[in-house]
């Protein structure tokens, strides 16, 4: 049933198999985004005495950095023992461990904790993750995997801040631990019974010297594709370090913001897939450009807002500006990766989207102290310089003659 369903969407059984798996592992994960700004303005600060903003800012980000510094070393290790499959199930358990860990947290430094913890997980995950995508895609059909893969991670992250909302207003914090530790376990069920491994051929780990940084498999390519993530998770993550902001501006409260939040996602859900199949046709770069050429806009116009519904509509836009970089993004580095090295090139991507989403909230949380629209007005000029360097550095890898898969 699996196998026809993903036929009838264009994906193999393996890339919708991984697809739900991660999924499951994202609701988990978001449920997090609503309630962490809610949980620092809980428990007491110890040491120091920062504004609400700047500790939700900081709790954010270190949880990006760690996860994003991470990940290069991680993917390398994947390359290194030739298996995927098991260091997927590691990060997982780590991950669920560490979101039921959250109930037992009782000041800011075990948040601290815990979030670092959390993003030694991620990196151990995520590389893994994309390794296996690019080895089992094709060129021709690319982008449209890589929707499908971020679609449905996108449908977890949209509901997550929704049931993290819910639970929060109706039953308190813990019940939204334990829901994310949950979804996370059963993440890892279905990646065992679904998701095979794929072994990378002895022959091609001994082929060259092994680095952790191996300058031959990188490229200004992969770079600028990295870049255009790292601006699209800034984008749409800053938001979460003002969620107190926006509460108390809109006169909303966490279910509130929940919708707004994973309006975004929506965005991305109804229009991942299509665009990435679009850029399977004309090609990843335009699709790539005009996504980050409307996301600057949005972003100055989210620091403007007055009514949920405004807020909510300009979510919307952000995440259709998002999935025309997301799956193309992808693409072009699975495009650019040589067999062996997947772990290494991938996680170049995924790092430039991990220091988004810890660069974003960072910028959001220091520059809104100054004023509330600071921080839109200086992610929103950051973008259009990311775009140019994009523009320069980033290569077509789709031809319009047909190539045999890979």
């Amino acid at each position: 049933m699996l196998g026809n369903f993903a036929k009838s969407i264009g994906a193999s059984r393996a890339v919708l198999a991984l697809s739900i798996a991660r999924m499951a592992d994202a609701m988990g994960n978001s449920i997090l985004f609503i309630i962490i700004p809610l949980y620092v303005a809980k428990l007491p600060a110890i040491l120091f005495h920062l504004p609400v903003p700047v500790q939700v800012g900081i709790l954010i980000s270190l949880y990006g950095f760690v996860n994003a510094f991470l990940q290069p070393i991680m993917g390398a290790f994947s390359d290194r023992i030739g298996r995927r499959k098991i260091l997927i199930q590691a990060g997982l358990f780590l991950i669920g461990g560490s979101t039921l860990a959250f109930v037992l947290a009782r000041n800011f430094f075990d948040l601290l904790l815990l979030r670092a913890f959390q993003g030694v997980a991620v990196a151990i995950t995520i590389p893994a993750s994309m390794a296996i995508m690019a080895t089992i895609t094709h060129r021709e059909t690319r982008g449209g995997s890589m929707g499908i893969y971020s679609t449905l991670r996108v449908v977890g992250f949209s509901i997550g801040p929704l049931i993290g909302g819910f639970l929060k207003v109706h039953y308190g914090f813990n019940a939204a631990f334990y829901a994310g530790a949950g979804l996370t376990l059963l993440a890892m069920i279905l990646v065992q019974i679904w998701v095979s491994d794929v072994r990378i051929p002895k022959e091609e780990i001994k082929k060259r010297p092994f680095r952790i940084i191996d300058r031959s498999l990188l490229s200004p390519g992969i770079f600028s594709a990295a870049l255009a993530t790292f601006l699209m998770a800034g984008a749409f993550s800053m938001v979460s370090a003002l969620e107190n902001e926006f509460n108390a501006r809109l006169s909303i409260n966490a279910l509130g913001f929940g919708v707004a939040f994973s309006s975004l996602m929506v965005g991305r859900l109804l229009f991942q897939v299509p665009l990435g199949h679009l850029s399977d046709r004309v090609g990843r770069r335009p699709i790539i450009l005009i996504g980050l050429l409307f996301t600057a806009p949005a972003i100055v116009l989210l620091g403007e807002i007055h009514t949920l519904t405004q807020f909510i509509l300009l979510r919307l836009f952000q995440g259709i500006t998002a999935a025309a970089i997301a799956a193309p993004a992808f693409a072009v580095a699975a495009d650019l990766s040589r067999a062996g090295g997947e772990g290494r090139q991938m996680s170049v991507i995924t790092m430039g989207f991990g220091l988004g989403i810890a660069t974003g909230p960072l910028i959001a949380g220091l520059l809104s102290v100054v004023f509330f629209e600071l921080p839109f007005l200086a992610i929103g000029a950051l973008t259009l310089v990311g775009l140019w360097l994009v523009y320069r550095y980033l290569p077509e890898t789709v031809s319009k003659e047909p190539q045999p898969p890979q």
